[in-house]
């Protein structure tokens, strides 16, 4: 069983960054893929990006393409997300997910373990 711990979240102005991480404990983190996704009340939950069990693999919503980065250390079974010029519209509750699935997705589907979640707010 493994439990996700996000942090990072907080309150930024537009055009701003910052940088969320996920600690992973309880499992092979270096056999997992991981993945950050997004929910506000009005939209169903999004899958950001994801990145492969090696690190060099990564896929990214046309939203945040170019403006976000993920990235993993397995020495330190964490994850990274890192925003850049942040819009308002990046404004949402975070979630880091984990699967040990054999597959390479940002589908919400396809993840068997979540984190409690992170709020980011981005003021305008």
């Amino acid at each position: 069983q493994v439990q996700l711990v996000e942090s990072g979240g907080g309150l930024v102005q537009a055009g701003g960054s910052l940088r969320l991480a996920c600690a992973a404990s309880g499992g092979t983190f270096s056999s997992y893929s991981m993945a950050w996704f997004r929910q506000t009340p009005k939209k169903d939950r999004e899958g950001v990006a994801v990145v492969n069990l090696s690190g060099d693999v990564t896929d990214y919503a046309d939203s945040v393409k170019g403006r976000f980065t993920i990235s993993r250390d397995n020495a330190k079974n964490t994850v990274y997300l890192q925003m850049n010029s942040l819009e308002p519209e990046d404004t949402a509750v975070y979630y880091c997910a984990a699967t040990s699935a054999v597959l390479f997705s940002r589908s919400k589907y396809h993840y068997e373990y979540w984190g409690q979640g992170t709020r980011v707010t981005v003021s305008s």
